[in-house]
């Protein structure tokens, strides 16, 4: 069975309820019809009646939710919600308390305090933020329970994906940052995990540092046992192999290494390592002699985005394999992002992925 295949099947064990925010495009609809006819997730599709008239058209929709964000009988829920959470009392209170922590003087403090004022949300503004970015309604919805996850990026950027799950669901409790990955399925191949592997950070972090390299490793690994269901060797990659080379990003790596190895001792992971080390046993053997990853990694954290966001088109497209992602990892709750030139069947895997994270989640 197929990578994704099993990752639907696993969906439609225990459905979850996947918000798609994307009612302007089409791809939704043809995606939509194909997730409920598989019976995979149950679907709640945010448009205004004109804009799900237009756009499904063709395509049977059968048995979704459609919310009006315009005309829904919970709107004044996640409006409340909304202000709860990023209202300018709740905004000032939290630019006080970084102030405090950072030890900012009474002028740093205030204008702190300003622009944090700024930035809180009106009942008005809420309803018109809603309205008019079908994101947050989905985020809302997410962090009312009324749904498990979302996806979203058919006609969208990654930041316009990702800013309203950091404003209202914000990260898991311990974690700095969000990060994402591609799930890469790579045919006849024996490296990896049978062709299985997880790239990470292609789509999010633009810079990085040891502690926050130190972070996606560990989130990595989490991810890829709970996709893969087989033990994460997780390889910090770089041009250099145990110092071979000299170099400030070189130096970057090697220290997430000690990072990770110190904070999160049940992770397998080495570094740094050049990527033929990291796959190729016999190559790892001479460059990282005694390693437990080198020639056998199945996760691949890239030193940068840069690096990462080639590593995966390069084998996505070379190697024909197919790239599910970018996964995002790092949220209190699953939002998922797509290439703005995705098909509808790269959004019903996500999906897929997304109800498998939801599901993680409510199993603790």
């Amino acid at each position: 069975m197929a990578f994704i295949d099993d990752i639907m099947a696993r969906a439609k064990a225990d459905k979850k309820t996947i918000v798609l925010p994307e009612s302007m495009d089409k791809r939704t609809f043809e995606a939509a019809e194909k997730i409920l006819k598989a019976d995979m997730a149950n679907l709640i599709i945010i448009g205004t009646p004109e804009e799900i008239a237009k756009n499904s058209e063709g395509f049977d929709i059968t048995g979704a939710t459609i919310v009006d964000p315009f005309n829904d009988p919970n709107k004044q829920k996640y409006i409340d919600k909304f202000v709860e959470l990023r209202g300018v009392d709740t905004m000032v209170a939290a630019a006080k308390k970084k102030a405090e922590k950072k030890g900012l003087s009474e002028e740093e403090t205030q204008a702190a305090i300003d622009a944090a004022a700024k930035k809180g949300v009106t009942a008005e503004k809420a309803a018109e933020k809603m309205e008019t970015d079908y994101m947050f309604y989905a985020c809302l919805m997410c962090k009312c329970g009324d749904a498990d996850g979302a996806v979203s990026g058919a006609c969208h950027s990654t930041g316009n994906t990702i800013l309203p799950a950091l404003q209202l669901l914000k990260t898991k409790p311990g974690i700095s940052s969000v990060s994402g990955f591609f799930l890469l399925d790579v045919p006849d191949c024996d490296l990896g995990e049978h062709g299985l592997f997880i790239f990470a950070d292609c789509a999010v972090n633009t810079d990085v540092d040891s502690n926050k390299l130190a972070e996606i490793a560990k989130l990595s690994a989490e991810s890829f046992e709970q996709f893969i269901g087989a033990p994460a060797k997780v390889a910090m990659l770089s041009y250099s192999s145990y110092g071979s080379a000299k170099h400030d990003d070189v130096t970057k790596v090697a220290e997430a290494v000690k990072i990770a190895k110190e904070k999160y001792p049940d992770l397998v992971v080495d570094g740094e390592l050049q990527l033929d080390a990291a796959l190729v046993e016999e190559v790892g053997q001479l460059k990282a002699p005694g390693s437990p990853v080198a020639g056998h990694a199945n996760t691949l954290v890239f030193p940068s985005l840069e690096a990462g966001n080639i590593g995966y088109k390069l084998v996505q497209r070379l190697a024909k394999a197919p790239a599910y992602g970018p996964v995002l990892q790092g949220l209190s709750l699953p939002v998922n992002d797509l290439s703005r030139g995705c098909n509808a069947d790269d959004i019903v895997g996500t999906v897929a992925i997304t109800a498998v994270q939801a599901q993680a989640l409510a199993n603790g």
